[in-house]
């Protein structure tokens, strides 16, 4: 008998004896003539802790299966993508907890060229960089080195004193950073950002402008608000976001090719970026570039969508957050963490790009599945970039969809059709 029901069914002096005796020795662990209400508490933390592992255990979805036959229709479904000019090529990746079950390239990374698609083809991920954000800040909260209750203002002078649109002084949080519930500046203009060098260099343009509603009564999509947290970061660590980065997160989940400045190798594999003008694909530059190499040194690490990755290396990171802060052996969050990580924060607030959506700790969260997100389960969370990449992770089946393509001009990257196609293949491949 196992689980909660044989707990129900040990005696007092049977659990007793196992607290007291280690298997094959006649050593107590704990002296004989232990006091019996001592015996009785130990008694019931132990059981309290075995049911707590076996109702965890009956909790944790299986592992989910897949018609091999059926995934066979994901790269049809890009490729009819691609013969409709909505994009020129695609990679994309499924993944369970244990494994990558489809990792797939179709189309061209360069169409000019003729360069076909490869599985490692370089993308700019943009906002999907604001959930790797969001994890080094949670990293430094395990550390006791801050906390998303507290202001801004104790690890940036310069926004200790924001006021709110009533000229009254407001208290921003790094909770409402995480959340876009600040209240700051969308993001400052593009003059402005081009000569900025440092996440430092942004502070001040945030500085001076007024808050925009009192913290906690809106959502609104606010990069300026993920910025600070970039900078947060390095205040509190002492480092660079870029080093940060490297040495608590790319390193250690072996990401190698994400990174905010692209080698000449790496950049020689980024995928060119198109917009669909008159039915056709144009070449389009990266807008946030202002017209510099992506290998450029001199630019600020953006924490808000500065990224470049690939399928692969970014499909680790949600691997771990699919395993609650796991992946080969290694443990970079908490699952307490990354569980508060997939709550919705923002309680009955109107957030995200597509309906039924909240906002948790740096991601956004599926609460009522429907249109782009019907075949997904509650609480999946995931981002989405501004060139039409997506990353979705849901527990509740165990799944990970990454979805790579550069598309400068969907009219809403979150809803684009591509992403509807691309999901719902994968979702009808689960074997029933």
């Amino acid at each position: 008998m196992t689980g909660a029901a044989g707990i129900r069914h040990y005696s007092e002096a049977a659990v007793a004896h196992m607290v007291r005796s280690t298997p094959g020795s006649t050593r107590p662990l704990l002296p004989l003539h232990f006091p019996a209400m001592t015996n009785r508490i130990l008694v019931a933390l132990i059981a309290g802790l075995v049911l707590t592992a076996s109702t965890a255990r009956a909790e944790a979805p299986p592992e989910p299966g897949f018609d091999s036959s059926k995934l066979a229709a994901v790269p049809e479904a890009m490729k009819s993508a691609i013969k409709s000019n909505e994009i020129a090529g695609a990679v994309t990746l499924v993944a369970t907890k244990d494994k990558i079950v489809q990792l797939e390239a179709v189309g061209q990374a360069d169409v000019a060229n003729h360069v076909a698609m490869k599985p490692d083809a370089l993308f700019w991920i943009a906002s999907m960089t604001k959930p790797v954000t969001a994890v080094s800040i949670l990293m430094l909260q395990e550390e006791g080195k801050l906390s998303i209750d507290d202001p801004v203002g104790k690890y940036i002078a310069e926004l200790a004193h924001q006021k709110g649109p009533d000229g009254k002084p407001a208290k921003v949080t790094l909770k409402n950073l995480l959340t876009h519930t600040s209240g700051m500046l969308l993001e400052a203009p593009a003059a402005e950002l081009k000569d900025c060098k440092t996440l430092a260099d942004l502070i001040p343009i945030y500085a001076k402008a007024p808050l925009r509603f009192e913290p906690g009564t809106k959502w609104e999509y606010c990069q300026s608000g993920i910025n600070t947290l970039g900078r947060i970061v390095e205040v509190v660590s002492g480092e660079s976001l870029p080093d940060f980065c490297q040495k608590r997160i790319f390193g250690p989940l072996g990401l190698k090719d994400t990174t905010w400045y692209p080698t000449e190798e790496q950049a020689a594999r980024l995928a060119r970026t198109y917009k669909l003008e008159n039915g056709d694909l144009v070449e389009s530059p990266i807008g946030f570039m202002h017209g510099k190499p992506v290998t450029a040194h001199d630019r600020y690490p953006a924490a808000n969508g500065g990224l470049f990755s690939t399928a692969s290396d970014y499909g680790r990171f949600a691997r771990m957050l699919l395993n609650e802060g796991s992946l080969d052996g290694h443990q970079y969050l908490k699952p307490e963490t990354v569980r508060t990580m997939r709550t919705i924060q923002t309680g009955e607030l109107k957030t995200g790009f597509t309906p039924g959506d909240g906002w948790g700790l740096g991601v956004c969260v599926v609460r009522e599945p429907q249109g782009v997100t019907a075949m997904l389960s509650p609480g999946t969370l995931g981002h989405g970039g501004a060139y039409g990449t997506q990353a979705w992770i849901d527990p509740a089946k165990g799944i990970v969809y990454i979805l790579m393509v550069q598309r400068a001009n969907f009219p809403n990257s979150d809803a684009s059709p591509v992403r509807q196609v691309f999901q719902q293949a994968v979702a009808d491949a689960i074997a029933k």
